[in-house]
C-alpha cells in the first residue's frame, strides 16, 4: 500500500497561495515524486454591509466589504524525502496549509 498526502492551501490573496504551490511543484520536480494538482477550488466570498452614518441620520448609504479566500487542491505521493522538504517551505503570513496522509 502507497501513501499520499493530500495538501489544502487556503489564503486571502491569491498570488501568495500561488506561489507556495509553486513551491511544492518544485519540490516535486526535483524529487522526482508524483504530484496531481493544484486544482483551484471555488472561491468563497465573505461580503459585509454595514452602514455609513453611525447615528441613523440622513440617507441610508452603505458600506458593502468583501474578503475573497482563495483555495488550492495538491495531490503528492508521499515520500519521506519529498514530506521532509515540504515542511521545511516558508509558509508567508495569511496562508493556511493543512496536509492529510492517505492509504490509496
Amino acid at each position: 500500500m502507497s501513501q499520499r498526502a493530500r495538501i489544502s492551501l487556503s489564503g486571502t490573496d491569491a498570488s501568495k497561495v500561488d506561489s507556495v504551490c509553486r513551491q511544492i511543484k518544485d519540490i516535486s520536480q526535483k524529487t522526482g515524486v508524483a504530484m496531481h494538482g493544484p486544482i483551484p477550488l471555488p472561491t468563497k466570498k465573505l461580503k459585509v454591509p454595514c452602514r455609513k452614518s453611525p447615528d441613523g441620520e440622513g440617507s441610508e448609504t452603505w458600506d458593502r466589504w468583501e474578503m475573497r479566500i482563495h483555495k488550492r487542491l495538491i495531490d503528492l505521493d508521499a515520500d519521506e524525502r519529498a514530506l521532509k522538504q515540504l515542511m521545511r517551505i516558508q509558509v508567508p503570513d495569511g496562508v493556511n496549509i493543512e496536509i492529510v496522509l492517505r492509504t490509496v
